[in-house]
């Protein structure tokens, strides 16, 4: 393993975080906030020590390898919060390394659960940069820096394959650098034209950019203390609805799309069982609001419905409304829509609804062999069989994911939480959602939690949003068996 290559890389993507802390400066003078020489000495401080590691540590040009791409990505999420925590630190904003750990680790991997009780106190220019983590964590900083990479003399596939979400990889271009500019120029115009409608809705520039970069991030940090309730409009709702639902779903689709070929969402399996979920779910979640009269009007059941039902399932996280008040069955719903997530390719976390299809698709064909044993019985997704080794890579993940889930919940009951609390933490950063269920719900945050807990949810997340496998298995022998 070539760790001065794993290094030097790292070195790069600390330089780009510090490139990025000065896009928030121009907030921070305009405003007069006071935070204008924590985020310049932070960027600063960034950009030497990147520059530095890079020069010092560079290597002649090479290709990375399988096990070095595990290293460098889920060392990068670590490096990329311990530094993007410098600003918070650096102010007094948030003087505990550990709360300012977990603010941006929550921010990075697009989680949106937050340890602060009164977010509208914090400066403009630090709610800038605490957006800003979830817009460039929502789409891969790695993925960025894939576009760099190839200038440098470093190959990138594997650094790919290793920091995409996803069952699958999806290559648009024949060039892995190419690939990445491509969805990066989707998602900054899916960013540009939501922002505009934000403003044509009454957000100022500042709330709108906010939180445009936290939607289609599916990350749902806020710059209100009531995330979007604060707003009380129904345009609003509406656009960042749809916003949501966009970034739940696979970002080569949407390529395609926007090439002409707007009928590849239907041809595709994983898209036509995301939409059926969300429109089932918000049927019955309305349905349910309706009868339970928690809303004077179906429209405003389904206005409501709506929101929280593409929040979750895409694990952006806003909210509009305290789900822990309305039927016990609409929390079940969501609870599972937790488990679910987004699409394979989307910025979302969770399971993703491709491995949910398959698992689903595959028992479907176990049953039909009981009946037939001797029958060959295909998984087919998008018309093509799917081999049994991805089915046997679902199957572990999906057992990895729960006992993940499982293992975290006791620890976090043996600091002290409630067993509801625990769960809807877990579940809520392992799928990167942010609120979940009890103390950690939609009106409340994660500062209470214990010190230990704070770092086994850090941990959580990260595993979360690289898709467990990338993260442990540097934890394994084979790993660093020579």
């Amino acid at each position: 393993m070539n760790v001065k290559l794993i290094i030097s890389i790292l070195g790069i993507i600390v330089f780009f975080i510090g490139v990025a802390m000065l896009l928030a400066i121009p907030f921070s003078i305009y405003y007069s906030d006071g935070s204008l020489f924590s985020l310049l000495g932070s960027s600063i401080f960034c950009i030497v020590v990147g520059l530095l590691t890079w020069f010092l540590l560079k290597t002649p040009a090479i290709e990375v390898n399988t096990r070095e791409a595990f290293a460098i990505v889920t060392f990068a999420w670590f490096a990329m919060s311990v530094f993007g925590s410098i600003p918070f630190i650096v102010s007094g904003k948030i003087p505990s390394f550990t709360d300012a750990f977990f603010e941006t680790v929550s921010g990075f991997t697009t989680t949106g659960a937050s340890i602060l009780t009164n977010i509208e106190t914090l400066p403009k220019g630090l709610l800038f940069w605490r957006s800003m983590t979830q817009w460039l964590g929502g789409m891969g900083i790695i993925l960025l820096s894939l576009a760099i990479l190839p200038i440098l003399g470093v190959g990138g596939m594997q650094l790919f394959k290793a920091e995409s979400p996803g069952p699958t990889v999806d290559k648009i271009k024949p060039r892995i650098g190419e690939t990445a500019k491509v969805l990066w120029q989707v998602y900054v115009l899916l960013t540009f034209v939501q922002t505009l409608l934000l403003i044509l809705g009454g957000m100022n520039l500042f709330d709108a950019l906010a939180h445009s970069f936290t939607t289609m991030a599916t990350g749902g940090f806020s710059t209100k203390n009531l995330s979007i309730a604060h707003y009380n409009s129904a345009y609003i709702d509406i656009v960042i609805t749809v916003f949501m639902f966009i970034a739940g779903a696979n970002f080569a689709l949407h390529y395609r799309a926007l090439k002409g070929d707007i009928r590849e969402y239907f041809k595709n399996n994983e898209f036509v069982f995301y939409l059926s979920i969300v429109l089932i779910s918000i049927f019955i979640s309305t349905l349910l609001l309706t009868i339970s009269h928690n809303y004077n009007s179906f429209s405003t059941a389904i206005r409501y419905a709506a929101f929280q039902i593409v929040s979750i399932i895409t694990t952006t996280g806003y909210s509009t409304a305290d789900y822990e008040i309305w039927p016990y069955a609409i929390q079940f719903i969501l609870l599972i829509l937790m488990f679910i997530g987004g699409c394979a390719g989307s910025t979302g976390g969770g399971i993703k609804n491709m491995r949910i299809l398959i698992l689903l698709k595959n028992g479907n064909a176990e049953l039909r062999k009981l009946i037939h044993p001797k029958a060959i019985v295909p998984v087919r997704y998008n018309d093509k069989t799917v081999p049994q080794d991805i089915i046997n890579n679902i199957l572990a993940f999906f057992v990895l994911f729960v006992t993940t889930f499982v293992v975290a919940t006791i620890i976090m009951t043996t600091l002290g939480m409630d067993i509801i609390s625990a769960m809807g933490a877990v579940i809520a950063c392992l799928s990167n959602i942010g609120p979940g269920l009890g103390s950690v719900g939609p009106v409340d945050n994660y500062s209470h939690i214990h010190l230990a807990g704070k770092w086994i949810l850090s941990f959580c997340m990260i595993i979360g949003r690289l898709e467990l496998f990338t993260a442990l298995v540097i934890f394994t022998k084979v790993y660093w068996k020579i």
